[in-house]
């Protein structure tokens, strides 16, 4: 799978580059789990890396993703994914990414990802059950989700996806065409950080202006 990359502050594609991610993701076959939003059949997929502890990726959920949702997501136009990397093996980290997935489990992922973001980065592992009452969970069964550290596999598995991408930190993003994904023609666009709103949106309306390949 071949992906361009990010330099010096712009989106470049890089001439003659070719950087192939082995069994990365292919967007045509994202499962919808709880952790998209937006139109499935949308023609751009973004796909996020993202810990919940990392101060980049609380810029990107603060000052851009409000944007990209407005203009993209919530007009058909880019589905959205959340993946997890949290940056070490263990610690608050891992533990804001199993108690997303514990609220995913009773379709309310989304409501803790924003609460996890809207906590500025100061997150405790005590924390995240108050975080479940204050989001309507059922508390007993988030509790023992969270206990069992439930979903591990499932969040480091999102991280190795991304180190296959070429990401070794945090946030990092991936756009494709949703019904192809990556080609040798249309290679996805890796942008490594939080860039801001506008090398999002020159890149997604670039994509947008072609004719998405066929499937």
């Amino acid at each position: 799978m071949i992906f361009a990359s990010i330099r010096n502050s712009m989106i470049t594609l890089l001439a003659g580059l070719a950087l192939v991610s082995t069994g990365a993701v292919q967007a045509g076959t994202i499962a919808d789990d709880g952790r998209i939003r937006g139109r499935a059949d949308a023609p751009i997929t973004l796909v996020e890396y993202s810990d919940f502890t990392c101060g980049y990726c609380l810029k990107f959920f603060r000052d851009t993703l409000p944007r990209l949702q407005a203009k993209y997501i919530d007009t058909g136009k880019v589905k959205f994914v959340y993946r997890d990397y949290p940056r070490t093996d263990r610690g608050v980290g891992v533990d804001a990414a199993v108690a997303a997935r514990c609220a995913g489990a009773q379709g309310r992922y989304w409501a803790m990802h924003d609460r996890l973001f809207t906590e500025g980065g100061r997150l405790e592992t005590g924390a995240f059950k108050g975080f479940a009452k204050a989001i309507g969970l059922d508390q007993a069964a988030f509790g023992q989700c969270f206990d069992e550290r439930r979903h591990l596999e499932s969040i480091f598995q999102d991280r190795q996806e991304a180190n296959r991408w070429g990401f070794h930190g945090t946030p990092g993003f991936i756009l494709m065409y949703t019904a192809a994904g990556p080609t040798e023609k249309d290679p996805a666009v890796a942008i490594p950080g939080a860039f801001p709103f506008e090398a999002f949106a020159e890149e997604i309306d670039r994509m947008l202006s072609k004719k998405a390949p066929p499937s």
